[in-house]
């Protein structure tokens, strides 16, 4: 295949998967993760179970896709411009999130993949007040609940804790600090080492301030 080939693949599929909105087959009132469509980068940190604590940055992407009847998303972290070329697979997340409403237990079904460590979890998301709630189970059948919080139009914290066995304690296991990434951010991501970069991002400047 060639590289025009490819990259013809490329932008087919995307087109295919992509969707421009929630389709209406969802009713407005349960559209949990709609807030959450655009680009995001994060401060990481992670509570090992032997005590110790990770601290990152990375980035995570979200968008309507399937005809906007679910809500896909990428996780990245360590983020792009921060990834060794062997980053192993210890606190190494590049994976994704299928958010998929059903309407028979009017709730979303989530299922999280990340290949580079195996991990992989089924949970419901429901709306709990202001916050999205998942909740579901680590492979081993520990009780799991992620938390999307604190959600404004430009942030958001993510939570993910796990029983304890005791059965009443949530334990932290991570939490992400979000902020929702500029056009500018994402122009400079996309042309990066590009000659005419400079004058598209002075553009896009004038028109932030106009």
């Amino acid at each position: 295949m060639t590289i025009l080939e490819t990259k013809q693949t490329a932008n087919n599929f995307t087109a295919m998967l992509t969707a421009h909105g929630r389709s209406p087959d969802i009713p407005e009132s349960a559209d949990m993760y709609g807030v959450l469509i655009g680009s995001w980068e994060m401060d990481v940190v992670d509570y090992c179970s032997d005590g110790n604590v990770r601290r990152g940055r990375g980035e995570v992407h979200f968008g309507w896709v399937l005809e906007g009847r679910a809500v896909q998303d990428v996780w990245i972290m360590p983020g792009p411009d921060e990834r060794p070329a062997n980053p192993g697979q210890i606190r190494n997340r590049y994976g994704t999130t299928l958010r998929v409403w059903d309407p028979s237990i009017r709730a979303w079904r989530v299922t999280w993949i990340n290949p580079v460590s195996g991990a992989r979890n089924e949970l419901i998301g429901r709306r709990h007040g202001a916050d999205l709630v998942q909740l579901g189970s680590h492979a081993d059948g520990t009780p799991i609940r992620w938390i999307f919080t604190n959600i404004t139009t430009n942030s958001f914290r993510w939570i993910g804790e796990a029983l304890e066995p005791d059965g009443k304690t949530w334990r932290l296991e991570a939490e992400f600090g979000c902020r929702r990434m500029s056009a500018l951010d994402l122009l400079r991501r996309r042309h990066s080492g590009n000659e005419r970069l400079e004058d598209k991002m002075r553009s896009l400047q004038a028109e932030e301030v106009s």
